[in-house]
């Protein structure tokens, strides 16, 4: 059997998700804008999703946006903020570990010429909260600071920052992406202080396609997109109503048990950092003291980590790299931390969710020992 460890990039679907695909596929597939029955039975799927994530963030659900994903979430946060308030404000903080569909569309509003400030972690992973309200001030339009780093399980100080920036500059716009913490850190949209939340429907066991935007209340995002009237013309097309619904049937399957599944993925976590301890050639570089338990990243030193990943593939066992989006480039996290060369060269991931067990853990840390012993070292 398959030993997966790489949640971080995609959750295998639970059945109450896949369910829901299956039922809105083939029973209530009618368009949510038609005005019959199937039509109001499909608008119905998608108020009760909306609730269903509301309910997770604690919030009110005319605050969520459906979108295609945190990609999509993210782009449009960034851009629609910066076309309604970048105007006279010219500055943009983010931290320089930021998922790429954060810093991709930073690096483009820097070249359309907005300033864009980026806070770099220490050799833990750690961001100075310090160090980025420092860099805030009059000019600065928006902030942008992820929840849990998705390379190292970094927790970062986003209540502390956004806080901080708001009693000093409230007109200042601020945009937590939570994909990694949500459903597995506990927290209150109004906790982050943040004025917009993207979360993904499949980190949390639903389908790929469907993710949600936080907004509050008062927050003006232009649409990336114009068309129709739907989601308050907030993100307009017809809306994937089996996608959505397998976003809400997997919140409301995955919610009660947030605090029993962080506890499981702390101890996971903890056995697996002790395995590891115990090979000499390994490193470990989630090092922050706020982390979260459902990601490792470690180094085996002396092995690329393609080379290392391709070997635990071909025996079935699968973890990652780096985020999926860099489809095995360099991290630019790691290269933030200013790890030296050779734990940088050798980084992987591995990453837990609800289905872990310590049966995967155990065959991980066989086969990296394997590994290591009969793959080929690169020469310093």
């Amino acid at each position: 059997m398959a030993v997966y460890l790489d949640n971080a990039a995609t959750t295998k679907p639970c059945e109450a998700a896949v369910e829901a695909v299956i039922n809105n596929i083939t029973l209530d597939y009618g368009n949510p804008s038609s005005l019959h029955k199937l039509g109001l039975k499909a608008e119905e799927v998608i108020r009760e999703s909306r609730k269903a994530v509301a309910a997770a963030l604690v919030c009110e659900p005319d605050c969520v946006y459906f979108t295609s994903g945190a990609t999509e979430s993210n782009n449009t946060a960034l851009f629609g903020i910066a076309a309604n308030y970048g105007k006279r404000r010219k500055k943009l903080v983010i931290t320089a570990v930021e998922h790429s569909s954060v810093a991709a569309p930073a690096k483009h509003l820097e070249d359309m010429g907005y300033e864009v400030v980026r806070i770099y972690p220490d050799s833990s992973g750690e961001i100075s909260a310090d160090e980025f309200i420092a860099a805030v001030d009059e000019n600065t339009f928006m902030v942008s600071c992820m929840l849990v780093n998705n390379e190292t399980g970094a927790i970062h100080p986003v209540k502390r920052i956004f806080s901080a920036v708001k009693r000093s500059f409230p007109e200042c716009v601020t945009h937590c992406d939570a994909v990694q913490g949500f459903m597995k850190i506990p927290f209150k949209a109004a906790d982050l202080c943040a004025d917009l939340i993207t979360v993904s429907g499949h980190k949390i066991h639903a389908v790929k396609g469907a993710g949600a935007l936080f907004v509050k209340k008062g927050t003006r995002v232009a649409p990336l997109i114009y068309g129709g009237g739907q989601e308050k013309g907030f993100r307009p097309g017809t809306e994937s109503v089996p996608l959505i619904a397998a976003f809400g049937a997997a919140v409301n399957s995955m919610r009660p048990g947030i605090k029993t599944a962080y506890s499981n993925a702390e101890e996971l976590n903890r056995y697996l950092r002790k395995k590891l301890e115990k090979l000499p050639f390994v490193t470990i570089n989630s090092r922050a003291e706020s982390i979260s338990p459902y990601i490792l990243n470690f180094s085996a030193e002396g092995v690329r980590s393609e080379t290392m990943l391709h070997y635990l593939e071909s025996n079935e066992i699968y973890v990652s790299s780096g985020s999926a989006c860099s489809k095995g480039a360099k991290s630019p996290v790691i290269a933030a931390m200013k790890l030296k060369d050779s734990l940088a060269d050798s980084a992987l991931r591995a990453s837990f969710s609800r289905m872990t067990t310590y049966g995967d853990i155990d065959m991980l840390v066989k086969y990296l020992q394997l590994g290591y012993e009969s793959l080929a070292k690169v020469k310093r």
